[in-house]
């Protein structure tokens, strides 16, 4: 950056930076009691931040930055507004449980962010959240930002929307990189919807508003894929891969193998006619070594699981924790033991991976008995994550039509991690209503570029293989609605979960082979 953009640029965001920031410190200090300047220099920070990636990401489009302005600005607001919403009601609404009384959606976070409170008053240094001491951050990473965070912004007092607002703040600041990304792909069109959907997407608000460390994978995953994308073309952008790399390994390590292993696919898979240098397959191996190395020890901190190797780790690991996941999901729920206890352990498996990619269930949310807040949160995560999988299922389709090979290739490409990557979330988390959705959306931008891809598809195809899609959808919600509530309300009756499967599944196949006929039959005519 020149020296005019620091002269020019960075005044003129003062403008409304500094009001923003502090009318925002104000109405955070109201309800946090306090802390007004730690809210007003992170928020300064971050708004300052924000323009600067706006006017970079889209620094040859005037109409491009003022879109982009509305999607950041829009990805912050929902974000910050749900954390301080949340803050307030649910102590009030909520379940009365230790968590929500504090204002925590999540357990993990509520026991995260006291350790970190309790490091930040400590003499321990920052770095003592990597040690076995402080357990409840797996790897450390967001637990040492965030007791540095209170340690230097608010000392005198525990202030949770702190943490949420940083969050908020970089949650906002992955778009710019998804957006740069996406126009080398297929222009301005793919980076506006795409990030859109990362800015709205409810579970990526909901995680992106608390203090968890998906917003901060998010971002750092967005950063990887534009540091990939401008090395690929003119072999630099080394610091924003390395910076993503960076953060990854150090809020996550499995995220970063993943992350390293889909890039390392494509870029084969873009030479695979021409060899590759030593060089570069020595260090790919050492990066990926490393990323194992330190997975490894975040996993197995006490050497609690015996593997000889860091590979074993890794694999013990996983095996234990979907075992474990799959049976809290049996042990928590009577309907659900007698379900298993008519399968095999293989169809388990199976079962679960399905189960978990349908969480959390929109029709289950209409019905169960809850209470007004968690029916709002649970409409809003099941409402989103339904109205993404029929545009995931159809985007295979106009993916595998499109005409430029380098588009199509990088279409697929990012269909395929976003699948596998729902798959591996799901076995993972062991169909919990929690875990499934926070775990799929780490890769929420592989889901939403595919997700833009197909809906930009339909728009200009009118693709009958759509509709049938979203009606395949509907019937099958409205099969299980029907199953709820013969299953909660006694006014209606009951049928076997296996009929509801089955009628579901019926109706999925004949909407969806009648809507193939018929697009098969107009082409015909055409």
């Amino acid at each position: 950056m020149n020296a005019s953009f620091w002269k020019n640029d960075i005044s003129r965001d003062g403008r409304w930076v500094l009001p923003a920031a502090l009318i925002l410190a104000f109405l955070l200090s109201a309800l946090q009691a306090g802390g007004f300047w730690g809210f007003f220099l992170a928020a300064s920070l971050g708004f300052f931040a924000l323009g600067a990636a706006r006017r970079w990401a889209a620094e040859d489009s005037p109409r491009a930055g003022r879109a982009l302005m509305w999607i950041l600005a829009s990805a912050f607001l929902v974000r910050i507004l749900a954390a301080a919403a949340l803050t307030v009601f649910l102590p009030l609404y909520g379940h009365g449980n230790e968590e929500e009384r504090a204002g925590y959606v999540f357990t993990d976070s509520y026991r995260r962010d006291a350790q970190a409170w309790a490091l930040a008053r400590s003499d321990d240094p920052i770095l003592g959240a990597f040690g076995n001491a402080y357990y409840t951050d797996q790897y450390g990473g967001l637990l040492a930002v965030s007791a540095w965070s209170y340690r230097y912004l608010s000392p005198d007092a525990h202030r949770p929307l702190l943490i949420s607002l940083l969050a908020s703040l970089v949650a906002a600041l992955g778009i710019p990189f998804l957006w740069r990304a996406l126009r080398r792909i297929e222009g301005e069109s793919l980076a506006k919807a795409s990030s859109w959907i990362l800015a709205l997407y409810p579970e990526a608000v909901l995680a992106g508003g608390a203090q968890m460390r998906e917003p901060f994978l998010i971002t750092f995953t967005a950063m990887m894929l534009w540091g990939f994308f401008d090395w690929r073309e003119h072999r630099r952008a080394w610091g924003w891969l390395a910076a993503g790399a960076a953060g990854l390994l150090l809020f996550s390590p499995a995220v970063f193998l993943v992350m390293f292993l889909a890039l390392s696919a494509l870029f084969w898979l873009e030479r695979r006619a021409r060899p590759l240098s030593w060089k570069l397959l020595l260090g790919g191996a050492g990066i990926f070594i490393l990323g194992v190395a330190v997975f490894a020890f975040g996993v197995n901190r006490a050497g609690a699981l015996g593997a000889h190797s860091p590979f074993g780790v890794i694999q013990k690991w996983f095996h234990e924790a979907v075992k474990w996941d799959i049976y809290q999901l049996e042990r928590g729920s009577g309907w659900m033991q007698k379900l298993f206890g008519e399968m095999g352990e293989t169809a388990r498996l199976f079962f679960v991976a399905i189960y978990g990619m349908l969480r959390p269930l929109l029709p289950a949310i209409l019905v169960v008995p809850t209470n007004p807040v968690w029916r709002v949160i649970g409409f809003l995560r099941s409402a989103g994550w339904y109205a993404m999988l029929p545009l995931l299922l159809y985007g295979i389709f106009p993916a595998w039509k499109t005409e430029d090979d380098a588009r199509r290739r990088v279409i697929l490409w990012a269909g395929a991690v976003a699948w596998i990557w729902i798959f591996v979330a799901s076995l993972r988390a062991g169909g919990d209503q929690w875990d499934n959705p926070r775990y799929r959306s780490i890769l929420l931008i592989f889901q939403a570029i595919f997700a833009a891809y197909a809906w930009l598809s339909y728009r200009r195809r009118k693709d009958i293989l759509f509709s049938g899609i979203l009606l395949s959808e509907i019937a099958a919600m409205g099969v299980f609605f029907r199953w709820y509530l013969g299953r909660y309300n006694a006014e209606w009756s009951v049928f076997p979960f296996w009929s509801a499967a089955l009628w579901s599944l019926s109706l999925i196949l004949l909407i969806f082979f009648g809507a193939v006929l018929f697009a098969h039959r107009r082409r015909k005519k055409r």
